[in-house]
């Protein structure tokens, strides 16, 4: 049998943007061109048995990252002996609420924007048979740092192409807990209503700075969606919004998914479609950064808690790294790709037109305007009205 051709890899990684628990994300250049993107890189030995995960996720974006500005664009894929390799835009524009928190200035209008934004992509996705299945903020990206720029959703590893399942549902338990729909925790099957799920509890989270169903634990915020035990409340932090933007949350999460309003409907509802005079005027940052800062320093306190009662109860070797008899097990093989020994065909990057890449002179404007920004030189023209 002929020995397949070797040819050159066109990509050569930089410095690492984020890492999970099977990979890191590193930004790239095509060495041809010197434009710049993301690189999942995913460590085949800690995916052992689930490869079909990033099948999945390759398939999805085959699917549908083409046609919409606001779902994130796959560029390229491949792998070597170590990893595979899924190409991508380079969001340098930060997360959803890292952005927010960043701003001069922050109103309910400008929240139906992000919300209908991500509206128009999850629409899409479930136009093309697609259902997202962990929607939240941290998955919503900006593609650059300026004030127009798109928005971007991402992450596709949990999603599922539902025309290849059977009778069109779903049973498996997955998602992140507190954006999680009743039904998934119910295993009675579940679609494209979860997504719309997710959305109503983004909403609420963009509207106050936490979440509806927060709770001290997994199980009591399971038990509080089951219900869908929320409220708006305390009053002070709801004052400020408008009625229309409470029902616009109700009716997204709400308990039965067949009642559960479609994106479509969502886009259409006067919260998200009607004129910005029916919407609350008043800055809602100093609200929404003081109630998210709170609750994240209070979650970091439960975890060094939980942290130190399982070390006390020698629970040691359940904590990633700690005391592993094989360490590097716990983080991805970091593994440059402008190797010249990549079996297989050669790499073509997609020119698709959404998905043009980053020169080094706009990755440095950019990252500029990023830091005016975080020195509160480079905001909105809101910028007086905050307090």
């Amino acid at each position: 049998m002929a020995q397949a051709q070797v040819q050159p890899c066109r990509y050569k990684t930089g410095k690492t943007l984020g890492a999970g628990s099977y990979s890191v994300v590193k930004e790239c250049v095509h060495i041809d061109t010197g434009r710049y993107y993301a690189a999942k890189v995913i460590n085949k030995r800690l995916m052992a048995g689930r490869e079909h995960m990033v099948r999945n996720e390759i398939a999805v974006l085959k699917r549908v990252s083409m046609g919409h500005q606001n779902i994130l664009t796959l560029v390229d894929y491949f792998e070597t002996m170590n990893n595979l390799y899924l190409v991508t835009d380079l969001a340098l524009g930060g997360e959803l609420f890292d952005r927010i928190c960043r701003k001069g200035s922050y109103y309910e209008s400008d929240a139906a924007d992000l919300i209908r934004a991500t509206l128009s992509a999850v629409a899409y996705l479930h136009d093309h048979g697609i259902v997202h299945r962990d929607l939240k903020p941290e998955n919503l990206l900006f593609r650059t740092p300026e004030d127009n720029a798109d928005l971007l959703i991402a992450d596709f590893g949990l999603s599922r192409i539902m025309d290849e399942e059977q009778f069109h549902v779903l049973t498996t338990t997955c998602g992140t807990p507190g954006y999680m729909a009743p039904e998934i925790f119910k295993k009675s099957g579940h679609g494209k209503p979860v997504d719309v799920w997710a959305i109503g509890v983004i909403t609420y989270f963009l509207l106050c700075g936490y979440t509806p169903f927060d709770r001290d634990s997994n199980l009591e915020e399971m038990q509080a969606i089951l219900v869908a035990d929320y409220s708006f409340t305390p009053l002070e932090y709801w004052r400020g919004v408008s009625l229309t933007a409470r029902q616009f949350i109700k009716r997204c999460l709400t308990i039965d998914p067949t009642k559960r309003m479609t994106a479509h409907e969502a886009l259409s509802h006067e919260w998200i479609a009607g004129p910005d005079s029916g919407r609350g005027g008043e800055d809602l940052l100093p609200i929404v950064k003081k109630n998210f800062n709170a609750r994240r320093t209070l979650h970091k306190a439960i975890d060094t808690v939980r942290a130190i009662n399982q070390l006390r109860a020698g629970g040691m070797g359940m904590m990633d790294g700690a005391l592993a008899t094989n360490p590097d097990r716990v983080k991805p093989k970091d593994e440059d790709v402008d190797m010249q020994d990549v079996p297989g065909p050669e790499v073509v990057v997609d020119p698709r037109g959404n998905a043009k890449g980053q020169t080094m002179a706009q990755i440095e404007e950019q990252q500029r305007r990023t830091q005016q920004t975080i020195a509160g030189l480079w905001q909105k023209k809101g910028q007086g009205q905050a307090t």
